[in-house]
């Protein structure tokens, strides 16, 4: 196996994915595929063009024939290190596969090797067992996770033994990357934290304070909604409350037992805390009752280990002064796909990233990003950024149905749970911080603006009760600013035909 030949191959097509050209694959996926190892093929391959052509397309790396790799093992294990970056999954795979001697022979083979020293890092770190190579006396220390390529913790630990910086974001126990791409150094350029600080700051006091509250309970209701639930008004501003105290207290395990009973209104069908048993989402066979999973979460044995790496890791970027949108999205996708609980996930998971955003002081003290509300405006978006993350490892998770028609997992699948590729859930999670800043927030600040203008029209010519304009707002604002022949008939049958058109047309000035 260390000097295994063949790796790479002639393609024109990969697992169902057209290559842009024929060529080789070589790297990540050319390792995977020739060692039939049990890990998902990566978001972007890497191809040696034919034509000597050098281009990145969607889902491509392409390279021309002076950067292919001698086609052995450790060749293509130095090229994926190179060009496609750190992938965990890929190499705790490989290493379950590999003898130590293998790698041991690396590296006394080339002791100063950077490659051959983060294979040699990567190894002991996953496997939690140490090689038998000395320790390196000399050399400059290297980072272990190129900041060109992927996101990276400012914070880094320094490995005496291989002369390595260890700047992953996260640890044994929970540790999902982030690859850098185009869209999010946009993103990142723009300082999305400043720019909601400006919109806001010559709002009035009163229209913040009014538009908070009315965010929280427009957030708090799209999370029942994208669950497929319509809470009554009580239990949505009860779950909105909880979203206001977001980043008032430690996140934990007892925190989010806490939270888990805020959100299950009803615990008699539901077993409150960590799962004892499988959990899936899908569907049942109509006829047989059997599983048909969609996703299946991490094994309940695994719970434990997984949820004190998540929360130790969340502890990890905060304090390291990571960029808080990214954390957001490493701890609250990474919480969902393990679905720790029965039941309450999906509004948790929505609930992480209020947190992460607000301890972090990306959202302005007393303001609340409505994200889930962004999120349902983006709902087919969501789904496909939960399946692209969960289709690829049904594949590597072998399962039987159980008496309740639940699932029972019979293969370890620990690893598949913390250390996975989130850069497409991170690109989605700033689409809606975006959409947030830039049209939801500045949307209901003008609403009210403009609902106090014609509040002040009204009062200085009908003296009406607040809730009287209320109701003749919100009638307005549902028939085009026209009132309905009910309102003329009922609640506002005492104004005549001429206030109605003067009415009409305050309306039409103030809210356009």
């Amino acid at each position: 196996m260390a000097n295994s030949k063949n790796i790479s191959r002639e393609i024109s097509a990969f697992h169902g994915i057209t290559a842009p050209e024929q060529g080789k694959l070589v790297g990540y996926g050319a390792i995977i595929d020739a060692l039939k190892l049990p890990a998902p093929i990566p978001l972007r391959l890497a191809l040696i063009s034919k034509k000597r052509r050098q281009y990145t397309t969607d889902g491509w790396l392409v390279l021309t024939p002076r950067h292919e790799p001698e086609d052995n093992l450790y060749a293509h294990l130095v090229f994926a290190l190179k060009y496609e970056g750190v992938n965990l999954l890929f190499f705790k795979k490989l290493f379950e596969k590999l003898q130590p001697t293998a790698i041991e022979e690396w590296i006394v083979r080339e002791p100063q090797s950077q490659y051959g020293r983060r294979i040699w890092f990567l190894y002991e770190w996953l496997m939690q067992k140490s090689l038998q190579v000395p320790d390196l006396r000399e050399g400059n220390y290297i980072p272990l996770i190129d900041e060109k390529q992927q996101y990276a913790s400012p914070r880094s630990i320094n490995s005496n033994r291989h002369r390595i910086k260890n700047n992953l974001t996260g640890n044994v126990n929970f540790c999902p990357l982030i690859t850098k791409t185009a869209k999010l150094e946009r993103y990142i350029a723009e300082n999305l934290a400043d720019k909601t600080s400006m919109k806001i700051s010559g709002v009035h006091k009163d229209i913040l304070l009014r538009t908070s509250a009315f965010l929280l309970l427009k957030d708090s209701k799209a999370s029942f909604t994208i669950e497929g639930e319509n809470p009554t008004q009580n239990r949505a501003v009860r779950w909105g409350k909880a979203i206001g105290q977001a980043g008032s207290k430690p996140l934990s395990k007892d925190e989010l037992l806490r939270l888990q009973q805020i959100v299950i209104d009803d615990n008699r069908f539901v077993q409150m805390g960590y799962r004892t048993e499988g959990g899936f989402i899908g569907e049942h066979d109509r006829n047989t009752g059997e599983p048909i999973p969609e996703h299946i979460s991490a094994r309940w044995q695994d719970i434990e280990p997984l949820m004190s790496g998540l929360l130790e890791s969340a502890r990890q970027m905060e304090s390291a002064s990571f960029n808080p949108v990214l954390t957001a999205a490493l701890i609250a996708f990474g919480f969902v796909f393990i679905h720790p609980f029965e039941d309450g996930n999906g509004r948790l998971h929505r609930y992480l990233i209020h947190h992460i955003l607000t301890t972090m002081k990306f959202t302005p003290q007393g303001i609340i990003f409505p994200v889930s509300a962004a999120i349902l405006e983006r709902i087919s978006d969501y789904r496909k950024v939960l399946e692209s993350y969960s289709h690829p490892i049904l594949d590597f998770i072998q399962w039987k149905k159980t008496p309740k028609n639940n699932v029972e997992v019979l293969n370890d699948t620990l690893d598949y749970y913390r250390y996975f590729d989130a850069t497409v859930q991170t690109e989605f999670l700033f689409e809606c911080v975006d959409y947030t800043i830039n049209t939801i927030i500045p949307d209901e600040v003008s609403y009210l603006q403009k609902y106090d203008a014609m509040k002040v029209w009204l009062d200085d010519r009908f003296q009406m009760p607040d809730k009287t304009i209320a109701l003749l707002i919100r009638f307005l604002a549902h028939n085009n600013g026209k009132f309905s022949q009910r309102a003329r008939e009922k609640e506002f049958v005492t104004i005549t035909e001429k206030e109605v058109k003067s009415i009409e047309e305050a309306y039409r000035e103030y809210f356009g």
